[in-house]
């Protein structure tokens, strides 16, 4: 029966009741976290690294033009192909910096994919599920579930993205504000709206700190109780940005100097390794880091420097920035304890290059970069024939292909991160597993990985 009543505190809490059957039981299952819905096996982790830099090769990198060449045909004339210890080989042309330092590179030739579709690619390779419509809502980031387990020990937000343009960038989802990415931009100018230069210098902080606590006094009834989810996560998102303002230390994570930007070559990846370099060796709260390096779906004109992007340029601007973090974070001592993985969605096609000088989707082969956080260097995992389409030696315990499920799980490992675990209590009461099927033991850590 409809009710007559027409007062604005009774069609308030209608509107509430509407939220609140809908949502908000959701919003509080999904806050719960107890021991009753979140379960593991409870297996061994490697706990070798404190923080991931995971670094997306958004396009799909050829396979066969980075870090599993073989001869033939196809490569650039002054491609100086160089073979080093562990099975590793390398365009010297195409990679001086990483070519210095093999023994850290653990290269993963035996990679397979489930995906041969961008916008399918990318969302597997941030969240290791399938991109599946139905559960999309409740598949986060990874680095939003290593924000939920490592995250709370600073006041810089535990996960980062950087560079990631026109990428559709997967969050948090269900877990939370406080998980979501900080999508901040990588510029020497650092971040702007760390302060408020409207405002005086003597008053500035004080007058932001008075308006702040002014909106929380307004907001202070929905910030305890919220309709749902998206209003909890704004709320917790919102605080966080808050903790960030007027802090010398915190805006000196996003700058950096001109010569700086030159030693990493002056590109957009550069300088998201840049800050991302920042904010490992700041110890302030991050925990990980996703850099996006974008171009690679090369069709065409791949050797061609007239065209842009070629290999030329990918894999230098690749081989710098990489690189100068290695050798950065070696300086600081933060290298053997940050884990960097470096992949794309998947391979490229095999062999001759196809008539318009480029390679085309090829989900069979593709490889992974691997270095520090424990990581043993100096070290191929697995084969491809010789024209790198197809895997014909697996190269590791399990005696098949390697998946991205098997790539985070190696990633959650390393971080002390039990890939087991699943939470029950989602919104829509579907379970969500870090890893798919790694409570049964289908995809497991690629243990060869580490020393």
């Amino acid at each position: 029966m409809a009710c007559g009543c027409q007062s604005p505190d009774h069609k308030f809490s209608r509107r509430r009741f509407l939220f609140s059957a809908a949502a908000s039981a959701a919003f509080l299952a999904a806050a719960r976290r107890g021991d009753a819905d979140v379960t593991s096996t409870g297996v061994r982790m490697r706990s070798t690294a404190r923080a991931c830099i995971f670094v997306n090769l958004v396009g799909a990198p050829s396979q066969l033009d980075t870090f599993d060449p073989k001869d033939g045909p196809w490569n650039a004339a002054d491609a100086n192909l160089q073979q080093h210890p562990g099975g590793i080989v390398l365009s010297q042309t195409m990679f001086p910096n990483l070519s210095k330092i093999t023994n850290d590179l653990c290269v993963l030739r035996s990679v397979q994919s489930w995906e041969a579709i961008h916008d399918r690619g990318q969302f597997y390779n941030q969240t290791t599920h399938p991109a599946n419509p139905a559960f999309i809502a409740e598949s986060p980031n990874i680095g939003s579930v290593v924000a939920l387990e490592k995250g709370g020990s600073g006041r810089i937000p535990p996960f980062m993205a950087l560079g990631s343009g026109g990428v559709v960038l997967q969050g948090a989802k269900f877990l939370g504000g406080r998980n979501e990415p900080l999508t901040a931009p990588s510029n020497a100018g650092g971040l702007n709206t760390l302060q408020h230069s409207g405002f005086s210098p003597q008053t500035s902080q004080q007058r932001f700190q008075q308006r702040f606590n002014l909106l929380a006094d307004l907001d202070a009834g929905l910030r305890l109780n919220p309709y749902d989810l998206g209003m909890a996560s704004h709320a917790a998102y919102y605080t966080a940005a808050q903790q960030l303002m007027y802090d010398p230390s915190i805006a000196a994570v996003f700058q950096f100097s001109s010569d700086e930007d030159s030693r990493y070559g002056a590109t957009a990846f550069g300088r998201s390794c840049l800050v991302a370099r920042n904010a490992i060796q700041a110890k302030n709260g991050t925990v990980f880091v996703s850099l996006f390096s974008n171009g690679w779906d090369t069709h065409q004109s791949m050797y061609d420097s007239r065209y842009t992007p070629n290999m030329y340029q990918l894999n230098g601007d690749l081989d710098r920035g990489l690189g100068n973090l290695v050798a950065d974070l070696k300086q600081s001592g933060d290298f053997d304890s940050t884990l960097i993985v470096a992949m794309g969605e998947f391979g490229r096609t095999p062999g001759d290059l196809n008539r318009s000088g480029g390679r085309d989707h090829h989900k069979d082969a593709q490889c992974a970069l691997l270095m520090g956080g424990g990581v043993r260097g100096g070290k191929a995992v697995g084969a491809t024939d010789a024209q790198g389409d197809q895997i014909v030696d697996p190269g590791w315990s399990q005696k098949r292909v390697i998946f991205m499920e098997d790539i985070a799980a190696t990633v959650y490992s390393a971080l002390g991160i039990d890939w087991t675990k699943s939470i029950a209590d989602t919104p829509s009461g579907r379970k969500f597993e870090y890893v798919p099927f790694g409570s049964v033991g289908t995809y497991v850590p690629v243990e060869e990985v580490f020393a």
